[in-house]
């Protein structure tokens, strides 16, 4: 299924030389910059919107919970369809669906009606759109020779997070031109992203064959049939992954910086809404918090471009680690001062970490995952992303003052990623240099070499 290139070569160009990566690449981004004009007028309405009084931090952290925490819950149920039915046709209906709900969603935020049914809409958006990027996830090493996974992954990201930002940054342009920072306004915002949710559906539709992006050597099952399999399923997909222990490792790793990840958003959300909010109107607050996207997209981009060069150098393995560690030193050292460029800086290694741990966490759950489990590994992946990220938010409502300055939750947190980096390299990275790191080898060779371990190890 996957075009073959003669020349070894694994930069972008030699990527981008695949036809089908070009147009997977063309429906992600597309649907990228409808979630940040979706999400944009979501947080706009709930978050800095002077016709509405500030959230407190927990009802922020409990509003995350409503809409990223029942997806996840049952995330690795629904992930057992990405691997029993054609991955086309759900990219194209998930994003179908995505166009005709974003329509009510946005009248409400409109009108200001943010009830029940506002949050049933953005909770299935939102949902949605996981079990689509679990779907692309799983569909890249059909497109994709394996030896370029890593820079697939990449490169894909890191657009994917421009795409997002450019979503976001036109709506903040859009907000200081077009429209006034009020429901309306960001209702109009939200409004835009049916148009793109419904070309990224089109093009998924009209540029792959409904077989394309597998599952391969699967029958497909009615959805009943499949709704009855999913519990078990989705057991065989936790085995699966258990047993593939390099990518269990790392993505345990992954979960951790989530959570400390989450509780830096709040940081800075209250930050922002406090210390950084440059007056009493919180729309005071977009610039900063523009320009500290814009520090995280540029650590992206920095990730991007050091991780597959620097993973095939040393190992997936050990760029995970190290990645993980400077994150707790720029933490440590740079955000205890609460001074806007140096947390600027730390903002920057933070965004360079979290990029360059997904790459590699997403290229060995690629790499080490059978096709026919990858829908349901993705799903799982996907679950622990958001639990933990949710869960950091949580924690850091409960300790973090009203302002968010506190030195003390700061260098806690620079102290977790190292640890996280230590233990990490004592587990996955005892098991990669048992085994062989499997991102650095050709498919055959990396197989082979797990197959022996596993052997040895009494697991086979």
């Amino acid at each position: 299924m996957k075009p073959g290139v003669d020349d070894r070569s694994h930069n972008v160009v030699a990527v981008l030389r695949q036809r089908g990566f070009r147009r997977l690449l063309g429906v992600r981004l597309t649907s990228h910059v409808a979630d940040g004009w979706f999400q944009a007028g979501l947080a706009g309405s709930v978050l800095f919107n002077p016709e509405k009084g500030a959230s407190s931090a927990l009802a922020i952290a409990l509003g995350f919970a409503v809409l990223l925490v029942p997806y996840s819950l049952v995330g690795p149920y629904v992930g057992v369809f990405l691997d029993r039915w054609s991955r086309r046709q759900i990219l194209y209906v998930a994003n179908l669906l995505r166009a005709a709900l974003a329509l009510p969603a946005a009248a409400l935020i409109f009108s200001g009606t943010e009830g029940l049914p506002f949050l049933v809409l953005a909770f299935l958006i939102i949902g949605i759109n996981r079990f689509f990027i679990a779907g692309i996830s799983a569909a890249i090493p059909h497109v994709v020779d394996d030896r370029r996974l890593v820079t697939a992954n990449a490169f894909a990201s890191t657009l994917g997070s421009i795409c997002f930002s450019v979503g976001l940054g036109s709506a903040v342009a859009g907000l200081n031109r077009l429209f006034e920072a009020s429901f309306h306004g960001y209702g109009l915002i939200a409004s835009l992203a049916a148009v793109g949710y419904t070309a990224s559906a089109l093009m998924a539709r009209y540029f792959f064959t409904r077989d394309a992006l597998g599952p391969d050597d699967t029958p497909e099952l009615d959805w009943r049939t499949a709704l009855a399999d999913s519990g078990r399923g989705m057991v065989a997909g936790v085995r699966h992954l258990t047993a593939q222990r390099g990518a269990a490792f790392a993505l345990a790793a992954q979960s951790g910086q989530r959570v400390l990840f989450g509780v830096l958003t709040m940081t800075m959300l209250l930050l922002f809404r406090g210390p950084f909010a440059g007056g009493d109107d919180v729309t005071g607050s977009i610039p900063g918090l523009a320009a500290v996207g814009a520090a995280i997209g540029l650590g992206v981009f920095a990730a991007s471009l050091l991780t597959p060069p620097v993973a095939r150098r040393i190992g997936g393995w050990r760029w995970l680690t190290l990645v993980l560690a400077l994150e707790g030193l720029a933490v440590g050292v740079l955000g205890p001062s609460f001074d806007l460029a140096l947390l600027g800086v730390a903002v920057f290694m933070v965004g360079l970490a979290g990029q360059g741990v997904k790459i590699v966490v997403d290229t060995d759950l690629q790499h080490e995952c059978a096709d026919d489990f990858r829908g349901r590994v993705f799903s799982l992946s996907d679950t622990a992303f958001n639990v933990s990220y949710v869960f950091g938010l949580l924690l850091a409502a409960l300790v973090l003052p009203p302002d968010g300055e506190s030195v003390g939750v700061l260098l806690t947190v620079a102290f977790g990623f190292v640890a996280v980096a230590i233990w990490y390299a004592a587990t996955g990275g005892r098991w990669a240099q048992r085994v062989g790191d499997d991102i650095r080898l050709p498919e055959d060779e990396a197989a082979d070499r797990v197959r022996r371990e596993l052997a040895r190890s009494g697991r086979h």
